[in-house]
Formats: structure tokens, sequence, C-alpha cells
């Protein structure tokens, strides 16, 4: 739980409270500016980035214990840099085993910030760091505060009051997909998967429409059908929808929910991180997780999340490199690669949900090419799209979050790339380069009357060291992304 307080600690105690210090510039007002001075004249404390220090009980106030974290210089601060020192703060009263804790928010003034911007950075910090995945640990050596208080100035706490239960809100949905991701594809197979999503957002008060084998067969998934042919687990596509009366849009997000990546007969080898590829349904958990945060902040927009999701395996059923495969729009799809799965059940999903909802945007979102990575590295997800418009839109959400995206072309004559001479089309690119660019462009040639952008998230799906604000493992990038996008889509 977090709250803003305007608690005057020198008549209310206070467990623990983390001061953020800049070397060159005071940030903070009255008692709190009282107390950074008084440390830096008694034990030499200069506010330089990651000097870091405690103080016990300092006199005069009733402060069990007070962390001042050092930030450097003051025009080095932006957004991500108070979400980092409020997730930071909070890391280390999860390791101190505390209850709760406070976080002393600056003087708007002294950061060049507007206010209600500050405190949703750092709000949105110790949302996202106050969290653990040790579902599979016997020890549990962290666990997550039970109440973290940003301690502000007393208007600051009515005029914001909304917003830090919208944050709570967005960040909930981060950590609800880090686990998915995070969760073991033995733990999370299609079927299992589908189920955990559809019992989340009925309890959430979303319409859940599961299609399983038999009606995506039906209907003529052959391409989704195609990945997951050799796995003894069926696929099943989740279809969650938010549909509040008087909506004058529509929206569809896909997500790509591959819950184990093998490779299929293209088997990954030695060295490609096989042992991750649990994070392959990363596009699902987000999507999944978004939609269940809409149903609870209930905006004022049509919107349906498709998660089609199956397992890619080698086996005597699977698909081979060389076949041909029809797609749900109609069009054959040759198949040269069984490792390029992702844009085949995209593809299936993306098409039928145009068919379905003829809706005014659809977007994508898919740990799909390693050439991303090797494109953008690990934090920045490559954004795809024809249309300026929706471009922008998600480039602003982008920079509003901190969830990085960088636009990437998608030239038409890469398009020569993705011909086939036997089928209409290729799931495969005739050269390794551009590898991102091919993909996006294999799925372009299924929506080309709707609205439409892809991210490939493949870099900042996942991540194997802790960070500020995040654990090791699935990030949930993108779920506060598609929030503040749908504000102004």
């Amino acid at each position: 739980m977090i709250t803003l307080s305007a608690a005057d600690f020198g008549k209310s105690s206070i467990d623990t409270l983390a001061i953020p210090v800049c070397e060159d510039k005071p940030l903070h007002q009255g008692p709190v500016a009282e107390l950074v001075q008084a440390v830096r004249q008694a034990h030499a404390f200069n506010g330089e980035a990651g000097e870091r220090m405690t103080w016990g009980q300092p006199e005069g106030s009733r402060i069990r214990c007070a962390v001042f974290v050092g930030l450097g210089k003051a025009g080095d601060l932006d957004a991500d840099a108070w979400r980092r020192f409020a997730g930071g703060a909070v890391g280390e009263g999860m390791a101190r085993r505390l209850k709760e804790m406070h976080l002393a928010v600056p003087s708007p003034e002294a950061t060049g910030m507007e206010e209600a911007d500050l405190i949703a950075a750092i709000a949105e910090g110790a949302c996202l760091g106050n969290h653990v995945f040790d579902r599979y640990k016997a020890e549990k050596k962290r666990q997550p505060l039970e109440k973290i208080c940003l301690l502000t100035g007393g208007g600051a706490v009515k005029a914001h009051l909304a917003l830090v239960e919208r944050i709570e809100t967005t960040c909930a949905g981060t950590r609800m997909a880090r686990e998915w991701v995070s969760t073991p594809s033995n733990d999370k197979v299609p079927e299992a998967f589908a189920a955990e999503v559809v019992a989340a957002a009925k309890e959430a008060g979303l319409k859940a429409t599961v299609l399983d084998e038999k009606a995506l067969r039906r209907k003529g998934f052959g391409a989704l059908l195609a990945v997951a042919a050799g796995s003894d687990h069926p696929p099943v596509m989740t279809v969650l929808e938010h549909k509040p009366k008087g909506a004058k849009k529509t929206v569809v997000l896909v997500g790509k929910g591959v819950t184990f990546d093998s490779g299929g007969i293209n088997l990954k080898p030695a060295g490609s991180q096989i042992e991750e590829m649990k994070m392959d349904m990363a596009g699902a958990a987000v999507v999944a997780a978004t939609l269940i945060s809409i149903a609870r902040l209930n905006p004022p927009v049509h919107v349906v999340g498709v998660l089609p999701l199956v397992e890619n395996m080698p086996s005597g059923r699977a698909t081979r490199p060389g076949d041909i495969v029809k797609s749900f729009a109609g069009k054959t799809v040759e198949i040269g690669n069984t490792d390029a799965e992702g844009r085949l059940i995209l593809i299936d999903a993306l098409a039928w949900a145009v068919q379905q909802y003829k809706p005014d945007a659809i977007l994508d979102l898919a740990t799909l090419t390693g050439a991303c990575v090797v494109a953008l590295g690990e934090k920045i997800a490559g954004l795809f799209s024809a249309d300026d418009a929706l471009a922008e839109a998600i480039l602003t959400a982008a920079a509003r979050t901190g969830e990085r995206c960088w636009r990437l072309p998608l030239p038409k004559d890469y398009k020569e790339q993705i011909k086939s001479e036997f089928a209409d089309i290729s799931n495969l690119g005739a050269t390794r380069w551009g590898g991102a660019i091919t993909a996006a462009l294999f799925l372009s040639a299924f929506v080309e009357t709707t609205r439409w952008a892809h991210l490939d998230i493949a870099g900042p799906a996942y991540s194997k060291k802790a960070s500020d604000y995040a654990p090791a493992g699935g990030t949930g990038f993108g779920v506060r992304l598609l929030l503040d996008l749908l504000d102004r889509i």
C-alpha cells in the first residue's frame, strides 16, 4: 500500500525515512532541509551519486532511522532517476526486513518538474521496487513492505490522492505481468496459462473467451496451429474484453504467447539462452495484465486483448522447414525456419481481430526477434508503424513512463526479402540482416487496412539482473506504456 502524508516528524514518529540529496543543490524545505544540512556538517555527506549514509535517531526529530541517498548533480535527474531513487530505497527497506518506510519528496521547484510528475515517478519507483518473485524458494529472504508513505507538502496529499491510486493499479498490473513471465514453462503450458488469465480477468470484471484447438481448427488458424503441432499441449487463444457503455473507439492489443520456445525442428543451438525461453510469452502477459488493469481504471475505450498461446516443440508431428501452411487471412506461408514462430501465431490473431472487431487501431507486443536486441540493446523496444500519429502517441507514452521505444523503418523494398517462390509469403527474410524489420513487414502484410503498430520487446521484456525497481526475470515492460497510451489514442 502506498500513501501520501504531510506528517511533521518533529511531532510524529517515523521508523525509517529515505531522503534524496544532490551534491550541488538543496532539494528540500523545512525540517527535511535542516536534517540534510545537519548530516552534511556532522558527517561530511556530499550527496554524490551512489553515496549513502544511515543516521540513527537524528537529534531533534522522532525518526528512528534516516537514510540519506546521494543522487549526484541536480541537472542530471529526470523522472526515471526518481523512480530509481524510490525503488532503490524500498529495496533497501526490504533487505532490512522493514514493514513500512517513508520517502521524502523533494520540492518540485528544486527539481524542475511538475509536482504531479514528480510524485508519480517516486510512487512508481516505490511500487515497482516493492516486489519479490520467490514462489519457488523455501527460504523467503525478502518480503515486500506493507506500507510505503511519501512525505510531502500538505496541499499535495489531497491533490494527488487519485494519482497515487492509479499508479498503484498500473504497477500492480506490471507486477502481475512479471510474475507470469518469470513462472517456469512447466507451470504455464498454454491451457494452464489461459485458465489463470481467465480467472484473474473474470475476477476483475472482464469478459473472457477461450478458443480451444477445435475452434481454432474450425476457424482456419492454420499458421498458429502449425506452430503448436509439435507439442503435447494444445494451443488456445484467449480473448479479454473491456467494453464500457458509450465507448466510441475500439483498440485491440495482441500479445505473443509462446509459453516455451525450443525453436521447433530448427532447435535453438547452445548459447542461444534456450533456458530463458519461458519468457517468450511476455507479450501475452503484458496484454493480459493491461486488460485487467483497464477493468479497474475503466477508461471510456472499448479495449480487446487477444492472446494466442502455444508451445513450440520438436516432435514427429512438428511443422518442418519448407512446409507451406494456410493462414487465417487465406494467404499461404512458406516456413523458412520453425524458430520464426512468433510471427506465425501473431498473423492469425491479428487478421482474426481485424475481421472480428474492425478496430480503430491494433497493436501487437512480442518478444519477436534477437535482431531487435542487436539493434537496440536490452532496454529499448523496437517500434514499427506506418501510421505517424499512432507512432508518435506511443513514443509520447514511452517517454512519460520510462518504457523506452525507438521507431524503426518499414522500407517497402525490404519486402523483397520475404517473397517465396512457392507460397504467398515466407516467414523468414532471405538474408540474416534487418531481421527485426523483415519480421515487422511480414506482420504488416496481414493488417493492411487497419492502423497498426508493432512493439518488438525482445530486449526489455526480461532481465538477468535486478535493477533498482525490478527484480531479475520478467520486467512487465509495456503495461504502463499501454495504459498511458490508451488515455491519448
